[in-house]
């Protein structure tokens, strides 16, 4: 320890500022600041920006603020994956604090427009100030605790007002697993004094990226979906408060300068946003940050780029719920100091740059308070009024046979704060029939409106053709169930039964009866793969029909379709006795209903001991990551594996592939990426152990390196772009480039295939029409055999988002899922990611079938 005193002591003239001009370099000038409130670097021991500062002593930082002041209370929201505490500070006088709960209850009132308007003069206005949602962009973090420092120890008349006119909440960390990830790497290759050379490694960290949390997912595309804890926990305090303006802090490249909104306009904003978010909120707070970085001599722009429209953002989440949500980009020293093309960069000046613009956030907010207050008013009340002149007046869902799913969805409503009822009676619409007791209402004249219609509408027409993200997020589709919107007319019928509240289906009791001589469940639900790797787990032999059929229950005939599951009693080594404590647990547990029968001889179809029933392997599945791999992808299917199933995942670097025995495995998973770093003689070890009679799953372009390397011998679909095909000499305008090469990408949108249901990849679906999320250009040919194209586009397959025409017209006809024979083994091709974001429970199955029935795939013969 006391080495490293001296050589940080011998090192301190070269690191990147001066000590003692670090208080005017990050403050404005002739601030007073309060003696006994320790600046970040009193506590931390050096000064900010000269290095990455960890998690924990972050957040040791502002408890000690709140031990010294009264300014400043921090609260735990949720623990992350890693056990790091999610905090958020709040910040305000001694005075409001005591009333906090006052002002919280009277703030609400601006949500509901059915009581009184409250007297907003009076009324502080909500702020929350989000940092480091990706762990790699460290400067706001940095920011976060020089602008608590400055809120918490500054005598500044204007500062007092602040803490007097406004609730500032403060959350340092958005995620707090990258971050130190990122922090680690950055600060274990620190030179002394630091290296700018942008090829050292300190700016290139290794895989996964400290951008991701702990499953390798982007936290700022959750605020929608709510997949991981962090999202949750974020979400449940958010709306205890609806703030009024909430701030979403980033990096960019090194050689971009800084960014704030506007975004661009129309083009990257959500149209069912009121124009007053736009036009008014976001040029009203423009200048108050023009003049912070025009004071501190700092380059920046704005209307050019990012995206106000995918609502899953931090930056874009807020603006349907009444406030006003703000994106800054800084660009970014990705280590200490980093040259670029505009000198160098140092990691003081990008914290610099998110500090100024935090303080200008609370600055414009404070002076234009009441304008935030009623906005926040007449966006509620604007919702029940557009929603009135909206094309359906509600939607029904619900799929009878997978309540687990129905459930999960109508989970993500609650959260969001959206109103569910039952069904009072039967619901026909669209040509579906929605019953009572297992379809739900969602009706559209309610607050959150336009939340209702993000989960529900899908859209097709936009004002660009050029997206940052992903152009279609209506996640009823993202589920797979079915739905309908119900019109006007249709809604006068509609008998709404009793709200759903977040108890829904946790009353209900699965009971097993005892069998001595099997027990079948329905591969449709949800859930069942779950409760399958449980009983493998326990060493239970199970059994997958081939074919539907009927049976006499202990509780009466009932039906089965392909995929269902059977558990012999008299051929377990498991007591019978046991077995069915065993069943009664699952069921509770993943609450699904397991049959009990005595016999085997069925009503209809298959007896229980015909070869139309295939016992089950147990999966021995095996992941490649590391360099060239989609960390989101791989990320995906870890969190798939050990949330959905609880199954271990092997996951093993590329780098190291040469020392796996691939033996101890039977299912190897290549998901989107860059394969070039398996050799010649690693690609001959898949083949042959393919042939021995494994199963290869690849996704994305991972199918076409199996193509290339001819482990499968399909086909891309290559078509010409229509420029290129009947004008090659045409001439375009350089300036046209971005937006029409641009518009040729499948950036992301939703589209209808027709899935083969009597095919092991599609056992648990009742309905050829499946809907699957693209976001590649990958087309791919049907395969020869025509028994192995599990599921192939549509004539006119979109559903939601955007396509080119000519993308469009390339995509009827081509494979979605297939599977090719290799030896005595297969390969299945997912063309599309059947996982998107943790979130697509509506094509999670077909993961989850290739995962248990990939081994029991045979590949038909065709004879000549």
């Amino acid at each position: 320890m006391r080495f490293l005193q001296v050589f940080v002591m011998l090192f301190l003239p070269f690191l990147t500022m001066p000590l003692l001009a670090q208080q005017d370099y990050f403050f404005p000038e002739k601030t007073f600041f309060k003696e006994g409130v320790p600046t970040p670097g009193e506590f931390l021991g050096y000064e900010i920006g000269d290095f990455h500062t960890r998690h924990d002593r972050l957040v040791a930082y502002f408890y000690e603020l709140a031990r010294i002041s009264d300014r400043i209370h921090i609260q735990e929201i949720g623990m992350t994956y890693e056990q790091r505490p999610m905090i958020i500070a709040t910040i305000t006088s001694p005075q409001n604090y005591n009333n906090l709960e006052n002002i919280r209850q009277e703030h609400l009132q601006l949500i509901d427009p059915q009581v009184s308007l409250p007297a907003m003069g009076q009324m502080p206005v909500i702020i929350q100030l989000g940092y480091n949602v990706h762990g790699n962009e460290p400067s706001s973090s940095e920011a976060a605790m020089l602008t608590a420092y400055y809120l918490t120890a500054s005598e500044d008349p204007e500062v007092l007002r602040y803490l007097e006119d406004a609730v500032i909440f403060v959350e340092p960390v958005l995620n707090p697993d990258g971050r130190d990830r990122h922090t680690n790497w950055a600060n274990m290759h620190r030179g002394f004094p630091p290296v700018a050379d942008a090829n050292d490694r300190e700016h290139n960290e290794v895989w996964p990226s400290g951008r991701v949390n702990h499953y390798w997912f982007d936290l700022n595309r959750d605020w929608l979906p709510l997949v991981h804890v962090e999202s949750q926990a974020r979400l449940k305090f958010y709306h205890t408060w609806y703030p009024n303006v909430v701030t979403d802090f980033h990096e960019m490249g090194t050689n971009s300068t800084y960014f704030f909104e506007p975004t661009k306009p129309f083009g990257s904003e959500n149209p069912i946003i009121p124009r007053s978010n736009y036009d008014d909120l976001n040029n009203l707070l423009a200048p108050y940050f023009a003049n912070a970085m025009d004071d501190i001599g700092s380059l920046y722009f704005t209307k050019e780029v990012f995206d106000n429209s995918y609502p899953g953002y931090g930056s874009t989440y807020p603006d349907i719920q009444g406030g006003l949500g703000l994106v800054f980009e800084q660009a970014s020293s990705r280590g200490h100091l980093q040259e670029s093309i505009h000198g160098e960069v140092s990691f003081a000046f990008t914290i610099r740059n998110h500090l100024v613009n935090s303080l200008a956030t609370i600055k414009g907010t404070v002076e234009n308070k009441e304008i935030f207050l009623r906005h926040q008013r007449e966006f509620f009340g604007g919702a029940v009024k557009q929603a009135d002149g909206h094309y359906a007046s509600g939607y029904v869902f619900g799929d009878a046979g997978d309540r687990n799913r129905t459930k999960a969805f109508m989970d993500l409503l609650l959260q969001h704060k959206i109103k569910v009822y039952e069904t009072g009676r039967d619901i026909e619409s669209n040509n579906k029939t929605f019953g009572a007791g297992t379809s739900y209402i969602v009706p559209g004249n309610q607050p959150q409106f336009r939340m209702v219609a993000t989960m529900f509408d899908t859209v097709t027409t936009f004002h660009d053709s050029l997206f940052y993200d992903t152009s279609a997020w209506s996640m009823v589709h993202a589920y797979g169930l079915p739905s309908s919107a119900i019109n006007k007319r249709a809604w006068r019928n509609v008998s709404l039964g009793q709200q759903i509240d977040s108890t829904f289906l946790n009353s209900q009791s699965f009971p097993v009866l005892r069998s001595d001589y099997a027990y079948l469940f329905s591969w449709q639900d949800y859930n069942a793969p779950g409760v399958l790797h449980e009983l493998q787990k326990k060493g239970i032999i199970a059994k997958t029909a081939f074919k539907p059929f009927s049976i006499e229950t202990l509780e009466g005939i009932k039906e089965f379709s392909n995929g269902s599951i059977l558990v012999p009693v008299e051929i377990q080594k498991m007591p019978a006795e046991e077995l069915h404590s065993l069943m009664s647990d699952l069921a509770k547990t993943h609450k699904i209903s397991i049959e009990a029968v005595k016999g085997g001889f069925s009503t209809t179809g298959i007896d229980l001991g015909s070869s139309s029933f295939e016992n089950l392997e147990v999966p021995k599945p095996l992941m490649l990551i590391g360099e060239g791999i989609s960390q989101y992808e791989a990320g995906e299917i870890w969190y798939l594996m050990d949330s959905k199933l609880g199954m271990p995942l092997t996951k093993v670097d590329i780098l190291d592939f040469n020392r796996v025995k691939l033996e101890n495995y039977n299912e190897l998973i290549l998901v989107n990426g860059n394969y070039g770093l398996l050799r010649e003689k690693d690609v001959q070890k898949i083949k042959n152990w393919v042939e021995q009679g494994n199963t290869l799953i690849l996704q994305k372009s991972a199918v076409t390196w199996g193509i290339t390397n001819k482990l499968i011998a399909e086909e891309l679909k290559v078509k010409k772009d229509t420029v290129t095909e009947d004008a090659p000499s045409l001439r375009l305008d350089y300036g046209s480039a971005e937006a029409i090469e641009g518009a040729k990408v499948i950036g992301g949108s939703m589209y209808r295939v027709d899935l083969d249901i009597t095919h092991p990849l599609g056992f648990g679906y009742t309905n050829r029409d499946l809907v699957v999320y693209r976001n590649s250009n990958i087309l791919l040919n049907p395969v020869k055999n025509p028994y192995s194209t599990v599921a192939v586009y549509k004539n006119d397959p979109l559903v939601s988002g955007y396509i080119s025409s000519d993308n469009l017209q390339k995509l009827p006809g081509t494979a979605s899922v297939l599977v090719s024979k290799l030896g005595s083994g297969r390969v299945i091709s997912f063309v599309d990611n059947p996982n998107f974001r943790g979130t697509w429970y509506g094509t999670n199955k077909l993961f989850f079938n290739a995962l248990f029935f990939g081994p029991i795939i045979e590949v038909p013969e065709v004879r000549e």
